[in-house]
């Protein structure tokens, strides 16, 4: 993509594709009802309302961290290089967890897309499997979906949705339109922790905004505009959603509902409030979108570790790129051959592909991606007290401050109530929660090995260009 390349919309656009809605809400969101309550629509509108105060201070921060990156890079410039590298390897880890947990949903949703077309049932792991060779290959052949077959999907996606939720409140609910969601009783429960897993978990294309800085015409107006249209229309879309689908049902028949099938949940009431020739335009368009956010997260995988390989924490092999699709093959392959070991891991163990693969391979990929942005709101003043700048207190401290703790918050209420998020013994919850110290603590170590053993690749991680004075800041040269 030619720098220069990409507006507002453009980085918005790719952002809220990345999401995938109707995975999130056909795929996800009725776990979110089921565990949460009637309250759950709130639940994406505070993981809105965090990531957009958030955003305050790590758009502000994007502004004079003219290299671009990813979160790793704007912690390293906070909190130190050891710090970066921790960041680095969570979300190469975070992100695979992500991606290969939702290879259990591509072959539940594939299921129940064949038998409600056809009649047939299908077992789920033959299904998982193509789509890693197929997402795999994708990678290889650096297909990525262009802007207008991503558009298509995104506007099909969009439109079903909506039709959904205008089909409802025409008809006025099952029971009348209720804002019981919104009640503090509702959303004063415990089940909201689980909620909040799910709507962290649903702006996982958050961080492109900033990935595409280089990309971007003039990024300082560019990456914020998009970073808060993305952020809005996701926490405004998701929590709307959610709550038309409540009505569909009634707030007091929805639990049952989702409890005694959640991933019909959606397609009951596309059936009901618009038609059945609607349910199954859902369920093929829920295989796509699928299969689009698998490429997604696939494609960002495989640019982490391209660009870690080429500063040299990950082996230099890894850097290598096709000579005809220039891609970054090997690491894309080394991905395709975790996620196959996964997959088949939990096949053999006779896991539930929804409620174990998808989710307790998701786990410690959302709690890490919700570190990563703790750790950045937390870099974003650290970083400021470190430059000559003309920001204002709201942006560089009180925001940041304000986004950590809201984040932080957020990761101890998950963390105490993961059982009704994973449906899991305490071992297994210690073991998920515990992947993620353990990884950065891992990266702190490699940190202190390539300080000692190879100070020259410590020393040009996630280095800075040099400053040339241009916006008026003036960089430490040291991070730490």
């Amino acid at each position: 993509m030619r720098s220069g390349s990409l507006g507002t919309a453009d980085i918005a656009f790719f952002v809220v594709s990345a999401a995938a809605p109707l995975t999130v809400m056909a795929g996800v969101a009725p776990l979110a009802i089921l565990l949460g309550g009637i309250g759950a629509p709130v639940g994406y509108l505070l993981a809105g309302v965090t990531l957009a105060v958030f955003a305050v201070g790590f758009t502000t921060m994007s502004r004079h961290v003219r290299g671009g990156g990813a979160f790793y890079a704007y912690i390293t410039r906070g909190l130190g290089r050891a710090a970066g590298v921790g960041a680095a390897l969570l979300a190469l880890v975070g992100y695979n967890g992500m991606d290969i947990g939702v290879y259990g949903l591509l072959g539940t949703a594939t299921q129940d897309t064949v038998h409600a077309l056809t009649g047939a049932d299908i077992p789920w792991l033959p299904v998982s499997l193509v789509g890693l060779l197929l997402i795999g290959y994708g990678g290889y052949r650096s297909i990525d979906f262009g802007a207008k077959v991503l558009g298509v999907l995104l506007v099909a996606e969009t439109a079903i949705l909506v039709l959904l939720a205008v089909g409802v409140l025409v008809k006025g609910g099952a029971r009348g339109l209720s804002l019981a969601s919104f009640a503090p009783g509702n959303v004063l429960v415990p089940g909201m922790a689980v909620v909040l897993a799910f709507a962290f978990a649903a702006f996982t294309g958050f961080e492109s905004t900033v990935i595409y800085r280089r990309e971007a015409r003039d990024p300082q107006r560019t990456v914020p505009r998009a970073t808060y249209i993305a952020v809005a229309f996701l926490g405004l879309f998701y929590a709307f959603v959610v709550w038309t689908a409540i009505q569909a049902f009634g707030d007091a028949e929805v639990l049952a509902a989702a409890g005694s099938d959640p991933a019909g949940l959606f397609f009951t009431a596309i059936t009901t409030y618009v038609g059945a020739w609607a349910a199954d335009t859902m369920h093929v368009l829920i295989i796509t979108s699928v299969l689009a956010s698998l490429l997604a997260f696939h494609n960002a995988i495989n640019r982490y570790g391209l660009a870690l390989a080429e500063e040299g924490v990950l082996p230099k092999a890894l850097a290598r790129v096709h000579p005809r699709h220039g891609s970054p093959y090997l690491v894309g392959i080394a991905q395709t051959v975790a996620g196959a070991v996964v997959v088949l891991a939990f096949a053999a163990a006779g896991a539930d592909p929804y409620g174990q693969l998808l989710l307790w391979v998701n786990t410690p990929g959302m709690l890490g991606l919700l570190t990563l942005q703790l750790l950045a709101a937390l870099a974003v003043p650290l970083y400021f007290r470190r430059i000559r700048h003309r920001e204002g207190v709201w942006r560089t401290i009180v925001a940041p401050v304000v986004a950590a703790v809201l984040l932080a918050a957020a990761i101890v209420l998950v963390v105490r109530h993961l059982d009704q998020f994973t449906g899991a013994s305490a071992t297994v919850n210690t073991v998920l929660t515990a992947t993620v110290p353990a990884v950065f603590l891992t990266g702190l170590a490699l940190a202190w090995w390539l300080r000692r053993h190879r100070p020259g690749v410590y020393a040009h991680f996630a280095a800075e260009p040099e400053d040339d004075g241009s916006d008026g800041s003036h960089a430490l040269t040291s991070a730490g």
